[in-house]
């Protein structure tokens, strides 16, 4: 079992930034992917992006290029910069991992707890 750890979130007003993070500690075998997902109350989980260990990266339409994911490897962390936030960005951000899947899937193994994202004046 990977433990997954976020943190970055907080309330941020529109068109603001946000960086976020996501640690497996202890776990010293590279992840293969690391993903971000979201899930805004009363909808469904959605996908945001994901990267593997060669750093190839792919996004979905969920922010648009308004999201940039990027990793450190050999920390296995993973990071999603979210720039001009939108209220409708307001939603819990998860990490997932995965030490063998990565594209043609968004079914991981490993997720964290979440962090809170609230996007508001």
């Amino acid at each position: 079992q990977v433990q997954l750890v976020e943190s970055g979130g907080g309330q941020v007003q529109p068109g603001g930034s946000l960086r976020l993070s996501c640690v497996a500690p202890g776990h010293t075998d590279s992840l293969y992917c690391m993903a971000w997902f979201r899930q805004a109350p009363g909808q469904e989980r959605e996908a945001v992006a994901r990267i593997n260990s060669d750093g190839a990266a792919s996004y979905t339409q969920a922010m648009g290029d308004r999201g940039t994911i990027s990793r450190d490897g050999a920390k296995n962390t993973v990071y999603l910069q979210m720039n001009s936030l939108k209220p409708e960005d307001t939603a819990m951000y998860y990490c997932a991992a995965d030490r063998v899947l990565c594209f043609g899937t968004w079914e991981y193994a490993f997720w964290g707890q979440g962090t809170q994202v609230t996007v508001s004046s």
